[in-house]
């Protein structure tokens, strides 16, 4: 009888280890790790030469005799043109034998009312007469934007902005065919008609020729 009794027990014994067992599981690794926010976009501040460089080997895969004849940057809330940096350059170029000109932009811009980041380009059009005349070599482009400003900075455009320390300022590149230069028009203002200043820089030697 205590031989069945011991028995009895132990069998209930081990079922009530295998019941435990079965109702108890090891816990397993979440499948769902915690989110990894996504990297902030952030924009991105381009001096002239280097949108320069950009928009010429887009033109050139479109004509390969393109050349630029204007260039200049554009104020948004990301830069007011300091330093000589903006988020985006317009830039326009012209194929001789083909007779027609595009405009490019070059944008690091994250605003949704800009361009995409990268470089773009236009419509083809028949340009004016007088465009072969200011087309340039991208080459001739030695002094950058951001040394224009310092350059113009020096010579006045430094009290500009101690009187308004936000005082816009945009970037113009033309060739000046009677003098045969590549120049940087430094325009303190929203456009080269709303200006409050300007510094003129010969872009090739970096000198500066007058103030506007």
């Amino acid at each position: 009888m205590n031989r069945t009794r011991c028995t009895v027990i132990l069998v209930i014994f081990l079922g009530i280890l295998m019941v435990v067992g079965c109702s108890t599981s090891t816990p397993t690794p979440s499948t769902q790790q915690a989110a990894t926010p996504a990297p902030k976009k952030e924009p991105v501040l381009y001096t002239g030469k280097s949108c320069m460089s950009q928009m010429a080997g887009l033109a050139a895969r479109w004509a390969p005799d393109a050349l630029p004849f204007h260039m200049e940057s554009e104020l948004n809330t990301e830069s007011n043109g300091h330093d000589g940096k903006a988020t985006v350059w317009h830039g326009l170029f012209a194929s001789a034998t083909r007779r027609t000109y595009k405009s490019f932009v070059c944008s690091g811009s994250i605003l949704p009312s800009e361009p995409p980041k990268g470089v773009t380009s236009g419509a083809e059009s028949a340009y004016a007469p007088n465009v072969p005349l200011i087309m340039f070599q991208p080459f001739l482009l030695h002094t950058d934007s951001d040394e224009a400003f310092k350059i113009a900075q020096d010579k006045g455009g430094a009290k500009l902005l101690e009187k308004d320390p936000q005082q816009p300022v945009i970037y113009l590149l033309d060739w000046d065919a009677k003098n045969k230069q590549l120049l940087w028009v430094v325009v303190y203002g929203t456009s080269s008609t709303n200006a409050k200043g300007r510094g003129v820089i010969d872009s090739t030697s970096g000198k500066f020729l007058r103030a506007g």
